[in-house]
């Protein structure tokens, strides 16, 4: 192995425990707190917990030895079953997001409206659109033998070994990229722009009380009124970092993965394997980032987090109080003798 194919073994491995580690977190959380799973959101967090879960356990491995052998990892079954569930997984990751956009939108733009416009069936809906749109993909796929090993990619996923379905395979694939990425891209924009507009209008007048009062309060410290104004630089701030991690992230993880397949089907242009094994880390680099993203930084999975670490300590601590009372009572007798 070179050390170009070391350096990307070694970075799917620690995509593949630091997936595995934050979507575990978030499961615990959602067990746990039963604030989060009363929430509708937190169906559509299910959903993506699961996606990138399936995804480190089941791709991630195989790209790894897909790497170290330059070859396909187990028999042909085991890759196509493998590429079926990364093309599907993936195309669910993107909507689940679309799916959280919407909620979200629907929660700022029309607040009033909100809990008779989401509500669990309405939750449930969407997901099951997702999982059908999603499945319709990789079953066509898996009917048409368009699934197996690609060398470029060191993976199972979408592939064409038959010249003659050369035509077919293109449109397939660009069709699958539009409904998948595009699709999702789309609304996450549309989406998210809404709620920023939402968001800077409400600043704006939150803006205009304040410095309504800091003119009345003609008394007020120099320190004060710049706390008020450095909160109101931050409020204006949050909103707009927030969506561009939402939609960057997005597009910084699926989009050079995307932009590769579709390039690799022109037959003019060659695409380096180490670039194509570095799009799809990126693309696996989602399920990293997710957890992050949509759950353990916000203040509710943060608490929840901290309950469950305290409630382990102090059993710990109760149970070593314990063993060592044991012990006491067993050095009794003996100190009677």
């Amino acid at each position: 192995m070179s050390i170009w194919e070391l350096l990307l073994a070694f970075v799917v491995v620690v995509l593949m425990l630091v997936a595995l580690l934050a979507n575990v977190l978030v499961l615990m959380c959602f067990l746990y707190s039963a604030d989060i799973r009363k929430q509708v959101p937190g169906l559509f967090i299910l959903n993506l917990t699961f996606c990138n879960l399936l995804m480190a356990v089941s791709s991630m491995p195989l790209t790894l030895a897909g790497i170290i052998y330059k070859s396909q990892p187990g028999g042909d079954q085991v890759c196509h079953v493998v590429g079926f569930l990364e093309t599907f997984l993936t195309t669910n990751s993107m909507l689940s997001m679309a799916a959280l956009s919407i909620d979200r939108w629907i929660a700022v733009v029309f607040p009033l409206s909100y809990h008779s416009k989401m509500r669990y069936r309405d939750a449930a809906l969407i997901l099951s659109y997702t999982w059908l749109h999603s499945a319709s993909f990789p079953i066509v796929a898996a009917s048409l033998s368009w699934l197996g090993f690609h060398h470029l990619y060191a993976s199972c996923t979408l592939y064409n070994k038959r010249p003659e379905d050369r035509t077919q395979f293109v449109i397939f694939t660009g069709v699958f990229h539009a409904l998948s990425f595009l699709l999702s891209l789309v609304v996450l924009c549309f989406t998210y722009l809404k709620v920023l507009k939402v968001a800077r209008f409400h600043c704006k007048r939150i803006d205009v009380i304040t410095m309504q009062t800091l003119v009345l309060l003609v008394d007020i410290h120099p320190s004060v009124r710049e706390r008020c104004l450095e909160e109101q630089r931050r409020r204006r701030q949050r909103a707009t970092k927030k969506i561009s991690t939402f939609i960057g992230t997005f597009i910084l993880c699926f989009a050079p993965y995307v932009i590769t397949r579709l390039v690799e089907l022109s037959s003019v242009v060659h695409i380096n394997s180490h670039w194509g094994i570095i799009s799809k880390c990126l693309a696996y680099s989602k399920a990293v980032s997710d957890p992050f993203v949509y759950s353990l930084l916000r203040h509710q999975y943060k608490k929840t987090w901290k309950d469950i670490i305290n409630k382990i300590l102090k059993r710990s601590s109760i149970n070593s109080s314990a063993l060592a009372g044991e012990s006491h009572n067993q050095n009794l007798p003996q100190l009677n003798e």
